[in-house]
């Protein structure tokens, strides 16, 4: 197996699991729960999170500007989530943004092939030089950030009533 079969397999099971995991998150209440009361990130925090790192990550990764840096003053590591709903894009905008930048994310890994995960990334923020010192461990990036929010989102599920998924 190659090593972008497995990036690929990790990148299409985060959002598949992501997706299953806010299909029930409906309206805006449901979308800003927060898994204990007046703390932690709510789930429209979250998916922006995710919308905004994933697409600095493609950015740094192609050398290209980040096509969503609106997203960061909201959702940039650090950003304090509000309670005020009106101060964010609708959650289901955001989803369809989260499975845009995946696609062009699973593109950019066609586009880069193999051969090119070992070289570095045309940018590396400062801090993360041991983290993204490939392209390949910086694909890498991505589910493993999502899977830490993804427990995040599980957690505000259970605030909501929701009921688990497993």
């Amino acid at each position: 197996m190659h090593t972008t079969q497995l990036l690929r397999s990790a990148l299409i099971f985060t959002r598949d699991g992501l997706n299953r995991l806010i299909a029930d998150i409906k309206g805006p209440q449901a979308a800003m729960t927060r898994p204990a009361p007046g703390s932690g990130n709510h789930p429209t925090w979250v998916m922006g999170h995710l919308c905004a790192v994933e697409s600095a990550i493609q950015a740094s990764i192609a050398g290209e500007p980040n096509r969503h840096e609106h997203l960061w003053k909201l959702f940039a590591p650090g950003t304090q989530p509000s309670s005020d709903a009106s101060a964010y894009p609708p959650f289901d905008d955001l989803i369809r943004t989260f499975n845009t930048i995946r696609e062009d994310t699973l593109k950019l890994l066609d586009k880069v092939g193999d051969a090119g995960l070992d070289k570095p990334p045309s940018f590396i923020p400062p801090g993360f030089e041991d983290a993204m010192s490939s392209t390949g461990k910086t694909f890498m990036l991505i589910p493993l950030h999502q899977m830490v929010h993804y427990g995040q989102i599980t957690d505000c599920r259970r605030a909501a009533g929701l009921k688990p998924l497993l």
